[in-house]
């Protein structure tokens, strides 16, 4: 089944060309698409679709509230923020108010439609340069406990990856394992942390 995915996006060119390279792809259906976060308030709740991708910088109501009121709406919906804002308070506010990912509207549409995969898998995709800005916020003054101890050489790698703001796929082949591969040691690091999102994740490997 293809995964589906609405948009919340105020730009009616960048609505039209997203809901196409979507339904270009056969693993891809664009469900719905809204140009203001009242009216997808309204529609998502019965749209329901494996994936948003949500703007910030919306008309009336900002993305990030909209995510905020969206998220015990749909719980089961996973929220990608997809902005050209880059600074730190607009990425920690989307995470907290339940985004599950952010990434910029720069990001090639390969990457893209790469990362709606990975957030549906259980991942929390970022694009590189956000993800940095994520290492440098969590990072912790020095001394303070391991708790990454447990992981394995192998898992650590894969960890370091993840803070580094690859993709699934970029980590496979860059350790030179199989994308099925990746996903099982992702697990067990989450399981070893006690995590569920890659934020989660960093955070712990910034502290060891």
């Amino acid at each position: 089944m293809p995964i589906t995915v609405s948009i919340v996006e105020d730009n009616d060119k960048l609505r039209g060309t997203l809901a196409r390279v979507l339904n270009r792809d056969d693993g891809f259906r664009c469900l719905s698409h809204y140009a203001n976060a009242e009216d997808a308030l309204k529609g998502l709740a019965q749209d329901r679709p494996n994936v948003v991708l949500m703007d910030i910088n919306l008309p009336g109501m900002n993305g990030v509230e909209c995510v905020r009121q969206l998220k015990p709406l749909i719980p089961e919906t996973q929220i990608v923020m997809l902005t050209v804002y880059e600074d730190t308070e607009n990425i920690f506010n989307a995470l907290a108010a339940g985004a599950t990912g952010y990434m910029l509207k720069r990001t090639p549409q390969a990457e893209l439609l790469e990362a709606i995969r990975e957030v549906v898998q259980g991942g929390s995709p970022m694009t590189t340069h956000i993800a940095r800005k994520v290492v440098q916020s969590l990072q912790k003054a020095p001394g303070a406990p391991n708790p990454t101890e447990g992981l394995s050489q192998r898992e650590q790698e894969v960890l370091d990856c993840l803070a580094q703001g690859f993709f699934y796929k970029e980590i496979a082949e860059r350790l030179g394992i199989s994308y099925e591969t990746v996903h099982t040691y992702i697990r067990r690091i989450y399981e070893k942390l006690q995590v569920r999102t890659r934020t989660e994740a960093v955070a712990k490997f910034l502290r060891r």
